[in-house]
């Protein structure tokens, strides 16, 4: 009896299983689910990709413009496109100062002004030059008890006519334009590597990659200050202030922005660049290396960990993220974003929501041995003119790319390699180089 009944039950759980789904077996490659712990796949790759067309860019108007006066974050000051020959060569050079080395190196851009181009070594050491390559004027503004070579970094920025420097060494200084001298000088107490903008009667910058400053232009005094928490893991350099009538946008070394009313100092939002590629250890640093850039009633900024992000620059509220760093402030365009990116990529994004429509590959390891692959090629840029995207890279070339398509045009020698992003004004690009020197393009 109880063999019979065991018989009849397995013939029943038989015919169930008969009865049953029969299980689908999908296609495609089998993948360990925690082979992006140890095999550094990025996560956005998991992720399908939207493809978007390359369609064509429409460029502003063509200007002839004498300035380069400030970082391109400040619509009132920004060169959108200037004037330069499709195919410029190198017409001069000339000597500006100590070149970059293992400790110190050259952080600022260039800026143009009434027929002189400002430049700020790596012992911050400012010079002069005329468009013509002639040194005009040097100051040395290292304090009379340090050596130059004890700090680094620095930025500069014209208006009011003056000259505005900061420098590693803690201090903002005035200077007049035509000899050099030094009008005021502020202590900021911090280093204060980042470049100022000047805006109204205001200078902004930021300190120590935790504070916000603005000084009066005509005699530094201090008007007001902001600040956000301190953060050791930063990158060289800050960030520049950009600005509208109404706002000052500052931004920190751990990846908060700060939007205050530029008159007061008030603060209207705080919002922060968050997130990072996991697999990467370099995205462990959040500072923000995309400098602030108000277009409108928008703000883009991005971050060494790997974000770009785009916010309404009067509520500080998040638009759109893009899942890739900037190592540099991105070049709004046409209804395009444009920026190198954190793994040496020349990208076009879509303005309306990040989407990326292109990517180009740039120079990446200097050496490609798995022992010493731990120095990557310097890009610096894009900007834009005379109807090309241009990068300027320490591998020792000028790269022109279509803006429309990505694909380069052409080449440039630049000798030693450029540390700078390169700047345009009369007709000239204007690129400093990585052994101290100012080259001139036209």
């Amino acid at each position: 009896m109880k063999r019979s009944s065991l018989i009849m039950g397995v013939a029943a759980m038989a015919i169930l299983a008969g009865c049953a789904d029969r299980e689908e077996i999908l296609p495609g490659k089998r993948e360990d689910l925690r082979a992006i712990l140890t095999e550094g796949v990025p996560a956005e790759q998991l992720a399908p990709e939207v493809a978007r067309a390359a369609t064509e860019v429409r460029l502003p108007k063509m200007v002839q413009n004498a300035n380069w006066t400030h970082s391109i974050g400040t619509p009132k000051t920004r060169i959108s496109h200037p004037s330069l020959a499709t195919a410029p060569q190198l017409v001069w050079s000339a000597d500006i100062g100590v070149g970059d080395g293992r400790r110190n190196r050259i952080t600022a851009d260039p800026v143009v002004a009434d027929g002189r181009i400002y430049t700020l070594d790596a012992e911050a050491r400012v010079t002069a030059t005329g468009t013509d390559g002639t040194t005009l004027w040097s100051a040395d503004l290292s304090p009379a008890r340090d050596a130059a070579s004890e700090a680094t970094g620095g930025g500069i920025a014209y208006g009011k006519g003056k000259l505005y420097v900061t420098s590693g060494f803690g201090f903002l200084t005035a200077l007049d334009p035509a000899t050099g001298e030094v009008l005021w000088k502020q202590d900021l107490s911090s280093t204060s590597s980042g470049a100022p903008t000047v805006y109204g009667d205001l200078v902004y910058l930021v300190g120590g990659d935790d504070t916000g400053w603005a000084l009066e232009a005509d005699t530094g005094r201090i008007r007001w200050q902001t600040s956000q928490s301190s953060d050791v893991n930063n990158v060289l350099g800050a960030p520049a202030p950009a600005l509208n009538d109404k706002f000052a946008v500052f931004a920190y070394g751990d990846g908060a922005l700060h939007g205050v009313f530029r008159n007061g100092g008030l603060r209207m939002w705080t919002a922060f660049v968050s997130g990072q590629r996991r697999s990467d250890a370099l995205a462990k640093v959040n500072d923000i290396t995309a400098d602030p850039v108000i277009v409108g009633d928008k703000l883009y900024v991005g971050s060494h960990a790997g974000r770009i992000l785009a916010l309404d620059v009067t509520t500080g509220e998040r638009l759109w993220t893009a899942r890739e760093g900037a190592i540099s402030p991105v070049l709004p365009l046409g209804g395009s974003i444009f920026a190198l990116s954190d793994q040496n990529e020349l990208l076009r994004l879509d303005a309306r929501d990040g989407v990326k429509i292109w990517a180009k590959d740039l120079p990446n390891l200097k050496k490609l041995k798995q022992r010493k692959a731990n120095e990557v090629f310097a890009h610096h840029g894009p900007i834009l003119a005379g109807g090309q995207l241009i990068v300027a890279s320490n591998d020792g070339l000028l790269r022109f790319f279509d803006p429309t398509t990505g694909e380069m045009t052409r080449e440039v020698a630049v000798p030693g390699g450029a540390t700078t992003a390169p700047v345009v004004a009369g007709g000239t690009l204007y690129v400093v180089g990585t052994k101290g020197q100012l080259h001139a393009f036209r």
